[in-house]
């Protein structure tokens, strides 16, 4: 029995130390000992072995060996193993392939990995605002601002023609094109101000501005041009007086944008007068932004030389060319109308329009090509345009929501005193700092070289997504008033355009689970991306090396979770102290557990993951939020962890904690195999998933910081524009709250006077006279009171019109 009870005891440690050699990532280790503590155990029981005993040593040893001794390993198991593995890897198209090695892989490595290097994160240096740059966003970009009325512009469907002018003018639609072309070759991080400057104040403006700057034909010229195309083209666009757009979509071809239907044959034909070596396009594109207006068509299309004359295959593929707009045959200038929000677009068609190959960007060794150039600049701009118009939305909806719940007043009280409206102004002050604070990580790692595809489709869809949280939550906040369009209402048209965002450069429901989990699997994982090309290579070393690697990592963030589980990320290193500390410890907590679970379903699901869309989406929440945490922690830290912002901060944590968590549970609870579900459950959660979302009194901190004009709402908007205080909508609503707060003690003073009967009940204004004659009030507060009144009853009306009026605007 004293045996017995030594071999299970010591069953019982050596599982703890296997678990521990596994958590500091030495799994192999935890084999070795294993074998010797049980050939040390056979030594002292001397001929008592039961049967057991030569399981287990056969056990460790065989793991052992394998480990330790390479080559009988790889023929041992890895050779028959790798046809068996490769069967259940996804396959992948060209297509799939292409958009896959688009761009490079980042921080979301390190978070796939199960293990992120804070340090390196810390370390890290975004890029800021140079003086040049900082000088062009406070005149000429805020000089565009002041011409915009985006109410006019809504009335009469198109921008001001001296809007037009001044934006071709000041170099906007060149922000990406370098300085020795004409252009303004501005950072990413001032292309997102500039873009998200313009879309407090005017969409249409922002979506003008950042379309020519984002997929488009002075991107593509710019990486992938001839010289004679750069030289031709770049300056033009730079200046403005050429007009691009970029026609990819198709009425059967959305966001499968591979299955396009248009067409060109590579054929001999006449252009200019001259017989050259072309190809005849036809084509139907449809929401191509700035087509009714373009001078240039970028055109994707499918080329096919069933002649050979190009000496190759019959199908080349999808390829980009150029394509100006005077061409005979080009069809252009209808519009649609998205959501009535006018900025241009429409449709395009031509059929057997004929072009010479060298319209082809790149010329004819670029034919075929188009799909791998596409991915990979939409690998990079993914990560600016959109994030930017949320981050506008965001901030423009903070700034709105903090006066107007100071402002406004009902059964006595600012309505942002109750508890209803809290939570509201709580949320959208939160997620304006996460949005932010993700964002500017994002063109940190852009403007250093990378092109991180999987982070940038994470902050397409998930800023998007926390877009439309925000603004619906301000609508709920101001009511009426946002519901009433007209110079007064600020919100609408940042309403409206909510779906704009959501639907183009890859519709959410598609990117959250077929490129941020979906690619994100293959290319973030520190393995998979390795094995599937050693499998295809048929390479047994390599396959060796990356498949007995993803096997440890397996272990390793096995015991990770389970230990930090148990834990709450306690054991884990934190770099820093103070308020951030824990929440290091518990991303890395999320971030084993996260590894773990996407080995898990992709191990026990294989290839047939990629169609369990809400599995993959889930475990994309999971690493969005992962990613969005991280930026979160860097931007606090970054900053010295400010009391001002310490609300917020500790808001967009819980918040994003609690997101992974649910993100996790909801994958466990639907993974098909229910003991594997149990199993990786208690692994995560050893104590139960205990994350909570952000509490009332937190929510109740936060929005206290962006009501009576406070430090953080000064903060959280700084990218904004904001007019001045003559023009109604924003600037009045800023000129009435600084009235309302110069008269803020002053109206303190009359309240407590009625409470003690000095004065009696009723509207302020009527008891202001007595409270002056009483001496409550000086001559100087009572103006005050009266002319913080007189801006609050102007700054609650909305808009009406004279029927006519309101049908000619439509």
């Amino acid at each position: 029995m004293g045996i017995l009870l030594t071999w299970l005891g010591g069953v019982v440690v050596l599982a703890a130390v296997f678990v521990a050699l596994a958590y500091l990532r030495r799994p192999y280790w935890g084999w070795v000992l294993g074998g010797a503590y049980v050939l040390g155990m056979w030594w002292l029981s001397g001929p008592s072995v039961p049967v057991l005993f030569w399981i287990v040593v056969g056990i460790f040893a065989f793991a052992a060996l394998l480990g330790g001794v390479v080559p009988l390993r790889r023929a041992l198991v890895t050779a028959p193993a790798m046809p068996a593995i490769s069967s259940i890897l996804p396959k992948m198209s060209d297509t799939e392939r292409a958009a896959l090695e688009a761009g490079t892989v980042w921080w979301d490595r390190e978070l796939f990995g199960g293990a992120p290097r804070w340090g390196q994160l810390l370390a890290f240096q975004c890029r800021d605002l140079d003086a040049r740059e900082r000088a062009f966003l406070s005149k000429e970009v805020s000089e565009l601002c002041a011409q915009l009325d985006d109410h006019r512009v809504t009335r009469d469907g198109d921008l001001p023609p001296e809007v037009w002018t001044a934006i071709k003018r000041s170099g906007l639609m060149g922000m990406i094109i370098p300085r020795s072309f004409g252009g303004l070759e501005f950072s990413a991080r001032m292309q997102s101000a500039v873009v998200a400057r313009l879309s407090s104040r005017c969409v249409t403006a922002a979506v003008t501005v950042m379309v020519p700057n984002s997929l488009g034909p002075a991107e593509l010229i710019l990486h992938y041009g001839t010289d004679a195309q750069k030289n031709h083209w770049l300056p033009r666009l730079a200046r403005g007086e050429e007009v691009p757009c970029f026609a990819l979509t198709e009425p059967y071809a959305g966001s499968d944008a591979a299955s396009m239907r248009s067409v060109g044959i590579v054929c001999r034909g006449t252009f200019d007068g001259r017989e050259v070596l072309g190809m005849r396009l036809t084509w139907d594109k449809r929401y191509i932004t700035l087509a009714p207006v373009a001078t240039v068509l970028g055109l994707a299309f499918k080329l096919r030389d069933p002649e050979r004359l190009l000496g190759g295959e019959e199908e080349l593929g999808i390829t980009c060319a150029l394509i100006p707009t005077a061409t005979p045959g080009v069809e252009f200038g209808e519009r649609h109308d998205p959501l009535d929000v006018p900025f241009m677009n429409g449709p395009t068609r031509g059929s057997d329009v004929f072009v010479p190959l060298e319209f082809i960007i790149g010329g004819p060794k670029m034919a075929g090509r188009g799909w791998t150039m596409l991915m990979q600049c939409l690998a990079a701009g993914r990560g600016v345009s959109l994030p930017a118009l949320s981050t506008g939305a965001a901030e423009l909806a903070t700034r709105v929501v903090g006066a107007h719940a100071t402002i406004r007043e009902q059964f006595g009280l600012p309505i942002g005193r109750f508890e209803g409206i809290e939570a509201k102004l709580g949320r959208i002050a939160g997620l304006t700092y996460t949005i932010d604070a993700a964002r500017k990580l994002t063109l940190g790692a852009l403007d250093a070289g990378e092109k991180p595809a999987v982070v940038t489709a994470i902050m397409k869809a998930y800023t998007t997504e926390a877009m439309r949280v925000v603004v619906n939550d301000a609508m709920d906040v101001v009511g009426g008033g946002g519901i009433c369009r007209g110079p007064r209402n600020t919100l609408a048209h940042a309403y409206q355009s909510l779906p704009i965002g959501i639907t183009v450069e890859g519709a959410n429901v598609l990117t959250r689970s077929m490129i941020v989990f979906g690619q994100g699997a293959i290319r973030c994982h520190p393995w998979v991306q390795e094995e599937l090309a050693a499998a295809d290579a048929r390479d047994l070393v390599r396959f060796d090396r990356a498949f007995w690697g993803h096997v440890g990592l397996v272990f390793t963030n096995a015991a990770r979770a389970l230990l930090l589980g148990l834990s709450d990320g306690a054991l884990a290193d934190a770099p820093v102290r103070g308020a951030a500390a824990p929440y290091f410890q518990k991303l890395s907590r999320y971030s084993a557990a996260f590894g773990i679970a996407a080995d898990t379903a992709m191990g026990t699901l294989g290839a047939s993951l990629k169609r369990k869309e809400n599995l993959s989406g889930r475990l994309a929440d999971a690493l969005a939020w992962l990613y969005i945490g991280s930026a979160v922690l860097k931007r606090f830290v970054d900053e010295g962890q400010p009391d001002s912002r310490r609300a917020a901060f500790l808001w967009s944590m819980d918040n994003a904690v609690f997101e992974i968590e649910r993100a996790l549970t909801g994958l466990f609870d639907n993974l098909p195999l229910r003991w594997v579900a149990l199993g990786l459950r208690w692994c995560v959660f050893p104590l139960g998933a205990r994350a909570k979302p952000p509490s009332d009194r937190r929510t109740s901190e936060v929005a206290r910081g962006i009501l009576d004009d406070g430090a953080l709402r000064l903060a959280l908007t700084e990218t904004i524009y904001v007019p001045d205080g003559g023009e109604l909508g924003l600037g009045f609503l800023e000129a009435t709250l600084d009235k309302v707060m110069a008269a803020k003690d002053a109206r303190e003073k009359l309240k407590e006077a009625q409470r003690r009967k000095v004065l009696p009940r009723g509207a302020v204004l009527s008891v202001l006279q007595a409270a002056v004659e009483k001496g409550v009030l000086g001559p100087d507060d009572a103006q005050r009171i009266r002319d913080a009144e007189a801006a609050r009853d102007a700054a609650v009306q909305v808009d009406s019109f004279e029927g006519r009026e309101l049908l000619r605007g439509r």
